[in-house]
């Protein structure tokens, strides 16, 4: 079953509009889907505003949803902004304490570090994309999954530098302590 938060007009070229849910119709339409047949798990994509952000935190701790799995869509791939900068806060103090799992993309994963007062440094390589998940792991989802699309790696797990083969999609899962690579 689907809540609906936002359609976007969009191409591979840009987003030419957004056109949001109201909240409260976001609320009753998580309600209904959760009260007809129950929830196991719920992923999210584009929230689209703080206010729709909120709704979503109180309806999981509400519904006691056992499992949150959590897709922070901030960026399109053409660099539009699909969440405001303002949500983000909002995103890391509701939303993140009651992630299963979050599955932020380089740049948003960087975006959540910034908009939560961390200093951020460049990516290099590997081992800088692990410490970007464990950094984003302690603002409080259970694990994190790092994807790694937007910046592939030298077969030596380094970010190219010229004229280097970028050969290697890396995605960073953490949590318990553990890193997968895959």
């Amino acid at each position: 079953m689907t809540a609906t938060t936002a359609l976007t007009a969009q191409n591979t070229q840009g987003v030419y509009g957004i056109h949001e849910t109201p909240p409260e119709f976001v609320r009753k339409q998580i309600d209904a889907c959760i009260d007809d047949i129950g929830v196991d798990v719920v992923k999210t994509g584009m929230l689209a505003t703080a206010q729709t952000i909120h709704v979503v935190a109180e309806s999981l701790a509400k519904h006691d949803v056992p499992c949150a799995v959590i897709d922070p869509v901030m960026v399109a791939t053409s660099g539009a902004r699909l969440l405001p900068e303002e949500a983000i806060k909002i995103l890391c103090d509701h939303l993140l304490p009651v992630t299963t799992i979050l599955t932020p993309n380089i740049p948003e994963a960087r975006l959540i570090l910034e908009k939560s007062g961390h200093d951020l440094h460049d990516i290099k390589d590997l081992e800088d994309i692990k410490q970007l998940a464990r950094s984003v792991q302690k603002l409080g989802p259970k694990y994190v999954l790092i994807k790694g699309g937007h910046l592939p790696l030298t077969k030596g797990y380094h970010v190219p530098t010229g004229d280097e083969a970028r050969e290697l999609v890396i995605n960073v899962l953490y949590g318990d302590g553990e890193f997968t690579v895959i």
